[in-house]
């Protein structure tokens, strides 16, 4: 460590291992991509993950994993990853190897691999909040709309307020006509509502097929040309979304989603009958300033590009976040598939990533 280099700062220190983590996701599920096995595509990603995460010196803890949704082979809740050496800082983390596996099985655009990782604040069991329900329901907007809303919180800015009148809000805000605000949702027929209402009220409509995690995050991004998002999607991606959002500045809100009576009975029986009716912010969701968000595109997505593969060359694109600074890095990088290798925990051993793609 460098003697100018605050031991309370950590994430400063190891932000770039967790970059790192997402990039050999990214290029080990690439050869996935248009074969129709989303399942592979997700194997590859964890196992690459789980590979870098061997090497990191960090006592870290899966909060919140993925996989259980759709039964992928994914790294779960309660895993424990890093050194796990004494001293080491703690990160609870959450992630989603391939956020968009429906995507990269088809040769879609949206897929990106991402991870969030936060230090737990005293007092608070975990930074990142798990939430037991399987969706949420999400609108997410922009940092200016989130800026108007705090200063008048009357403002029509909820999950409860009508659509039409947030949509007309954020013309307002943005100094827009409700004709060119551009709302995305993500198509599922749960979410045709919030379709029929955009379309109702002139604004423009952008419909994508998986991967709300980048989705939830366009707003945030003035180039995006997005901007709102809303629906209701996976909850795993719904905390992933507001951890970057605490380091990019935009603003969240999120309800938890009951599927059935079923799901009902066992969201009362784990103790969270009084908070189906809460409205989660991002805070709520992702705790404390230690947060570090990052990602890597496979396919093309609103957050970073995909992956470019030029004879023996891979370009990859990805972002990396914190939440202390609120700095915002975009790494090209340019991968040699002669010479990378990438580690997996499946082999403990690096492998040529040539091979991997034959």
């Amino acid at each position: 460590m460098s003697p100018n280099m605050s031991p309370k700062d950590p994430e400063r220190i190891i932000e770039f291992e967790f970059l790192r983590a997402t990039e050999a996701a990214a290029l080990n599920s690439m050869r996935w991509l248009g074969k129709g096995e989303k399942e592979s595509a997700d194997e590859s990603a964890c196992d690459a993950i789980r590979g870098i995460f061997d090497l990191m010196d960090m006592r870290g803890e899966v909060v919140i994993g993925e996989g259980i949704k759709d039964e992928a082979p994914g790294l779960f809740k309660g895993e424990k990853v890093g050194s796990w050496r004494e001293g080491s800082p703690v990160f609870d983390i959450a992630l989603d190897p391939v956020d968009g596996t429906t995507n990269v099985s088809k040769g879609m655009p949206n897929s990106i691999a991402c991870i969030a990782a936060a230090i737990p604040e005293e007092g608070h069991d975990s930074a990142l909040q798990d939430i037991p329900a399987f969706y949420m329901t999400k609108l997410a907007y922009p940092q200016k709309v989130r800026l108007a809303w705090m200063k008048d919180p009357s403002l029509p800015l909820n999950l409860d307020a009508p659509f039409e009148d947030v949509i007309k809000l954020t013309a307002k805000v943005l100094q827009k006509d409700v004709r060119d605000v551009v709302v995305m949702v993500l198509d599922r027929p749960r979410n045709q509502p919030w379709v029929e209402i955009t379309r109702s009220v002139g604004a423009q409509l952008r419909l994508i097929a998986d991967g709300d995690i980048a989705a939830a995050l366009a707003p945030a991004f003035p180039d995006s040309g997005i901007d709102l998002y809303v629906g209701i999607g996976g909850s795993p991606e719904g905390v992933l979304s507001a951890a970057a959002l605490r380091c990019l500045g935009g603003g969240q809100q999120a309800k938890i989603w009951v599927r059935d009576e079923e799901e009902r009975k066992e969201l009362i029986a784990e103790g969270w009958g009084d908070r189906l009716d809460e409205t989660f912010r991002s805070r709520d969701l992702a705790r404390g300033n230690s947060i570090i968000f990052c990602a890597t595109g496979i396919t093309e997505s609103p957050l970073v590009k995909g992956i470019n593969v030029r004879e023996h060359t891979a370009r990859t694109h990805s972002v990396l976040m914190r939440a202390r600074s609120r700095t915002v890095r975009y790494v090209e990088a340019l991968h040699n598939l002669e010479t990378k290798t990438i580690r997996l925990r499946s082999t403990g051993a690096e492998a040529q990533l040539l091979e991997q793609l034959r």
